[in-house]
C-alpha cells in the first residue's frame, strides 16, 4: 500500500520512466521504422505528465520513498512547465530530423529520460536523489548534443558538454559529501537544521557551482555558446527551455528549503553569479553573428535575471522566479522554432544576415519572430516585460538595489543585439528564397508569439496568482 502511495505522489515521473522503458523494448524490436510512432508516444506521455504535474500544484506537499522524494506546489509548477516544453520541442523536431536524416527512435526516448531526470531533481528531498536526477538529465543531454553523428560540430559539442559536465557533477558530488559529513545527513530537512560551520559552507559553495553549471549561469557558462552552435537545432530548442527552467528552479528550491535558515551565507554568492551572468550575457552577444550563439548568450543573461529572484529569498523571490522563467522558456521555444523553420536549400540559417528581408518573404514568421524577440528583450506591453517587473520588485523588496540596477543596465545593453535581428528582418533587402516552412514549427512560432502579446500579457495576473499559490514547502 505504501508503494502505491509513493507511486501516486511520483506519478508524473513514474509515467515517463514506464514509457521510456517500454519505448526501449519497442525500439529494439521495430528499430528506426517506428521512430515517428515513438515520437508521438513520447510527446503524448510528456503532455500527460505535464497535466499530472500541474494538478499537484493545488495539492499539499507530499513525501514519498522514505523522504527521498517530495512533491510540492513550487516544484510541481516548474515540473509541469518542463514537461510541456519538452513535449512541444519534440513536436517541432519531426521535420528537422527528417531533413537532416537523423530520424531515429532513440531521439524521443532520450528526451523522455532527460525530462524525467529534470523531474526527479526537481522533486528531490535528499542530496542523493538530487544527484540521481541531475545525472539522468545530464547523461541523456550529452548524447542528444552529439546526436548528429556525421557532424563534426555536433560531436565536438557533445564532447565539450560531457567533459565540462563531468567536472561540474564531480564538484556537485564533492559538495554534497561535505554537506552530508558536516550536517550528519543528506535529507533537506536534516541539513536545514544543521548548525552553520566552515565545512558546511564549503560544501554549499561547491553545490552552488554544480547547480549553476546546469543552469548555465556565469562564470560556469563556457560550454553554452559552443554547445548551442554545434548541437542540432532541435536539440538546442529543447536544451534552452525544459532543462533550463528545471535547473533554475532546482537551484532556488535547494537554497530556499535546505539553506533557508542560513540565507545570509549564500545570498551574496547568488547575487554575484546573477550579476556576472547578466553582464557577460549582455556584452558577450554583441560580438556574435551566429544566431544560435546570440541566443546562447541571451539565455545566460536571462538566467542571471532570474537569479535576482533567487537571491531575494523565498519570501520575495519564489513566485517571481516561476513567472519569469515560464514566460522566458515559452518565448525562447518560439524563437528556436523560427531558427528551425527557416532553411535555405535544405541548410539551416546560421547568421543574422540570413534573416535579411524576412518581413517581405515570410511576413507571418517575421511577425512571430519579432514579437518573441521583443518579449525576451522585455519590451512593454509584452509578457516578457511583466516577467522582469516581477523579478525587479522581488530584488527591491529584498533591498538589493545594486543588483537590480545591474540588471536594468544589462537589459539596455542587450537591446543592441536584439535590435540587430529586428533591423535585418525589417530593413534589409531579402536574399535568396527560403524553403517551405514545416507547419508544426510555424504553428508553434505563431502560437507562442500570440501568447506573448495579448493572451499571456492580459493573463499575467492569473499566472502570478498560480505562482504565488505554489508555495515552496
Amino acid at each position: 500500500m505504501d508503494l502505491m502511495t509513493d507511486l501516486h505522489v511520483a506519478l508524473p515521473d513514474a509515467l515517463l520512466a514506464a514509457v521510456g522503458l517500454v519505448g526501449l523494448l519497442l525500439g529494439a524490436i521495430g528499430g528506426d521504422r517506428i521512430s515517428i510512432l515513438m515520437r508521438l508516444l513520447s510527446g503524448v506521455a510528456l503532455a500527460v505528465a505535464a497535466v499530472l504535474a500541474f494538478q499537484q500544484v493545488g495539492q499539499p506537499s507530499a513525501l514519498a520513498f522514505n523522504g527521498l522524494y517530495q512533491a510540492t506546489p513550487f516544484t510541481s509548477f516548474a515540473k509541469g512547465v518542463t514537461y510541456a516544453m519538452a513535449a512541444v520541442a519534440l513536436f517541432m523536431s519531426g521535420g528537422f530530423l527528417k531533413i537532416t536524416k537523423a530520424e531515429r527512435y532513440e531521439y524521443s526516448l532520450l528526451v523522455v529520460f532527460s525530462a524525467m531526470g529534470a523531474g526527479v531533481m526537481l522533486s528531490a528531498h535528499n542530496l542523493i536523489t538530487l544527484y540521481m536526477g541531475v545525472e539522468t538529465l545530464s547523461l541523456a543531454s550529452y548524447v542528444l548534443a552529439a546526436f548528429k553523428r556525421d557532424s563534426v560540430r555536433s560531436a565536438e559539442a557533445g564532447l565539450k558538454y560531457f567533459v565540462l559536465g563531468a567536472l561540474a557533477s564531480g564538484l556537485l558530488l564533492y559538495g554534497s559529501s561535505l554537506i552530508y559529513g558536516f550536517a550528519h545527513g543528506a535529507g533537506y530537512d536534516v541539513i536545514a537544521q544543521a548548525p552553520t560551520s566552515i565545512g558546511l559552507t564549503f560544501g554549499l559553495v561547491l553545490l552552488i557551482v554544480g547547480l549553476a553549471f546546469k543552469a548555465s549561469a556565469a562564470p560556469f557558462h563556457v560550454w553554452v555558446p559552443d554547445v548551442y552552435e554545434g548541437a542540432p537545432s532541435t536539440v538546442v530548442a529543447y536544451f534552452s527551455t525544459a532543462p533550463k527552467i528545471a535547473a533554475v528552479v532546482v537551484l532556488a528550491n535547494v537554497m530556499f528549503t535546505t539553506f533557508g535558515p542560513s540565507q545570509a551565507s549564500w545570498q551574496g554568492i547568488i547575487a554575484i553569479i546573477s550579476a556576472a551572468s547578466m553582464v557577460i550575457g549582455a556584452f558577450g552577444a554583441l560580438a556574435q553573428n551566429n544566431i544560435k550563439r546570440i541566443l546562447a548568450y541571451s539565455s545566460i543573461s536571462n538566467v542571471g535575471f532570474a537569479l535576482i529572484g533567487v537571491a531575494a529569498g523565498e519570501k520575495f523571490g519564489a513566485s517571481s522566479v516561476l513567472v519569469y522563467m515560464t514566460i522566458y522558456v515559452i518565448a525562447t521555444l518560439g524563437m528556436f522554432g523560427a531558427v528551425l523553420a527557416l532553411r535555405r536549400n535544405g541548410a539551416p540559417l546560421e547568421n543574422i544576415s540570413d534573416l535579411n528581408g524576412l518581413a517581405k518573404t515570410k511576413p507571418g514568421m517575421a511577425f512571430g519572430l519579432l514579437m518573441l524577440t521583443f518579449s525576451v528583450a522585455g519590451i512593454p506591453p509584452l509578457a516578457g516585460f511583466w516577467g522582469k517587473v516581477q523579478v525587479i520588485q522581488a530584488g527591491l523588496h529584498a533591498d538589493m538595489l545594486w543588483l537590480v540596477l545591474i540588471g536594468l543596465a544589462s537589459s539596455v545593453v542587450s537591446l543592441g543585439y536584439y535590435l540587430r535581428i529586428v533591423w535585418a528582418v525589417m530593413m534589409k533587402p531579402p536574399g535568396e528564397a527560403l524553403d517551405r516552412t514545416d507547419w508544426p514549427v510555424a504553428t508553434t512560432v505563431l502560437a507562442t508569439s500570440v501568447l506573448m502579446f495579448p493572451v499571456l500579457t492580459i493573463g499575467i495576473q492569473r499566472l502570478l496568482d498560480v505562482a504565488v499559490s505554489a508555495h515552496v514547502g
